[in-house]
């Protein structure tokens, strides 16, 4: 197992799904690709990009996405584990599922949240659609409160 993705999505859980993942790629020697798939471009889905403030703002969130990013690989780094971050524009799956034939991903590590039922009926599940389309196995991360 030489590549290991492990998507992350800044809330206080990203850490957790990054320390197991850097376990198993500690264990097998593999390298680390931390991603974070962020929301398209808005005339990439359809919608006006709107004034020049909302794009100033955009762009420096992704700034700050990137930068911390750089800094999860690069504490991985110190601990002799290769890493890289990685921020992508796109839609969740597709995107993963590009990076994980262009980057020769052997495992997609994820994050599983406990949903409602609100949230269960009317949402697709970033897991379970990845599950169905990806080509190399996904482990599946439960995220405890």
């Amino acid at each position: 197992m030489k590549n290991i993705l492990v998507t992350i999505d800044f809330e206080e859980k990203g850490q957790f799904l990054i320390d197991k993942a850097s376990e198993i790629a500690a264990k097998f020697g593999s390298k680390l690709w931390i991603v974070h798939v962020a929301a398209p471009e808005p005339d990439f889905i359809g919608l006006d990009v709107g004034p020049q403030y909302i794009r100033d703002v955009l762009a420096k969130d992704l700034r700050k996405e990137h930068k911390q990013l750089q800094e999860f690989a690069d504490v991985l780094k110190r601990k002799n584990i290769e890493a890289e971050g990685l921020l992508v524009q796109g839609t969740t799956i597709e995107t993963i599922v590009n990076l994980t034939q262009k980057l020769k991903i052997d495992l997609i590590v994820i994050g599983k949240n406990k949903r409602g039922f609100f949230f269960k009926t009317f949402m697709v599940s970033t897991d379970e659609s990845l599950l169905e389309f990806s080509n190399v196995p996904v482990l599946v991360v439960p995220l405890k409160d």
